[in-house]
């Protein structure tokens, strides 16, 4: 029985965030920073891509793994206070919650110090064991390809465990991508993958965005795939030979930190799928909620309604 619009599985991450921090020049040893106040708050798949769903509309749930410690406490309040399902979301018995510690630059831009934690041990047996979640959601997204160290080898098997109850799966990466050997098998699973152009390049060994999709296609990828192109957009293919450029959709304000921007891009993308826009407007949507995202400090303090995300695109280009 479907009782949610999508599940995320993957990644669950206590974000400490630190701004200004220079990152042109080394820090050196020994210096002090006089920064804003610090802030803890989430990060990784789950959290990111999930809240931004949630304030696009949907219903949603997290699946993962977390440490019993404060911060696992801090991710789990976080999401029931933005309404999404937790009852999937498990506290390891030994390792602790991931966790990153977020520098960000004057201009935005940003470097991340980051313990994997408790998701390392997220395997193929995980999503086999909780695989009745998945059939309770009309989308399922796994994240991320490339810090997900015990399912990375047997990625097939664990997309294969949520892709059949015939759901859309979607997979996101992060990190340097990880490798199209351990991708390479599983992409006939996958009805969407828009990885980044840097990770894109680390797998094929090409920042040709075409090239890229094309070997994509020549492993087995039937559904939607596409490369993410920072400031120059994204470039989807919805199948074999079509290809759709879609554009970034201006900040509705300052940038203030570019942290979730792809997740937020994935979160407008599936919700517009979901909701039965076309690909393009999918894809604008997708842009227009990351737009949003870059305005505030941390992945999510900058997302907005479906309806004021959707008010950034224009008449032309709303459904």
């Amino acid at each position: 029985m479907v009782i949610m619009d999508c599940i995320i599985y993957g990644t669950c991450v206590a974000d400490i965030l630190v701004r200004p921090v220079p990152l042109s020049t080394a820090v050196g040893g020994g210096r002090l920073l006089h920064v804003e106040p610090i802030q803890a708050t989430t990060g990784g798949i789950v959290c990111n891509t999930g809240i931004a769903m949630r304030r696009l509309g949907m219903k949603v749930g997290a699946a993962g793994l977390v440490g019993r410690d404060s911060w696992g406490e801090l991710i789990r309040g976080r999401l029931s206070a933005e309404g999404i399902d937790t009852s999937a979301l498990e506290p390891h018995a030994s390792l602790a919650t991931s966790t990153t510690a977020v520098l960000i630059d004057p201009s935005g831009e940003r470097s991340f110090a980051h313990h994997v934690g408790a998701p390392a041990a997220i395997d193929a047996a995980y999503l086999e064991r909780t695989a009745s979640h998945a059939a309770k959601a009309r989308a399922v997204i796994v994240g991320y390809f490339g810090l997900l160290p015990g399912l990375e080898p047997e990625l097939r098997r664990g997309l294969a465990a949520v892709h059949a109850a015939g759901r859309m799966v979607a997979l996101e990466t992060a990190g340097s991508g990880g490798s199209l050997e351990e991708l390479s098998p599983a992409l006939p699973l996958v009805d969407l993958y828009v990885p980044s152009l840097e990770e894109a390049a680390h797998q094929v060994g090409t920042d040709d965005p075409r090239a890229i999709i094309a070997c994509y296609r020549g492993h087995g990828a039937a559904g939607i795939v596409g490369v993410k192109l920072g400031t120059r957009g994204t470039l989807l293919s919805p199948k074999d030979g079509e290809f759709l450029e879609i554009p970034c959709v201006p900040a509705p304000g300052p940038v203030a930190d570019t942290t979730g921007a792809g997740d937020s891009f994935l979160a407008g993308l599936v919700t517009g799928i979901l909701r039965g826009m076309p690909i393009r407007e999918a894809g604008l949507l997708g842009s227009a909620t990351a737009a949003c995202c870059v305005t505030g400090i941390g992945a999510t303090a900058g997302l907005r309604s479906f309806e004021e995300t959707l008010a950034l695109l224009g008449p032309a280009n709303q459904p």
